[in-house]
């Protein structure tokens, strides 16, 4: 690909550039600025703080949204699926929060 095919993105203050095909140009762009949004609403509930640490709680709250609305032909599965993803977040919440590294001073 060429670098015509590069886009631009901003998340959480830095910029990526990533090669894309141009008919993903959009949906490119359009997932870096609801990424970076979550990632700024993590970060101003001031629980978290590190880049990194962002972007996993962002990563795992999008999954949780994607699984809750995504309907599986599993059924019960997919509810458990979801269970343990709600699971997993309440207790990386509670890490996080009981972390003092991970509070702001």
């Amino acid at each position: 690909m060429s670098s015509s095919n590069s886009v631009t993105v901003h998340i959480l203050d830095k910029e990526y550039s990533i090669i894309c095909p141009p008919e993903e140009r959009s949906n490119l762009v359009g997932a870096a600025r609801y990424l970076d949004g979550k990632m700024r609403e993590i970060r101003s509930s001031g629980k978290v703080i590190g880049a990194d640490r962002i972007a996993v709680m962002a990563a795992l709250n999008i999954t949780h949204e994607l699984l809750h609305r995504q309907e599986r032909p599993e059924g019960a599965s997919a509810g458990t699926t979801r269970e343990q993803v709600r699971d997993l977040l309440e207790r990386v919440d509670q890490a996080l929060s009981d972390d003092p590294v991970s509070k702001k001073d």
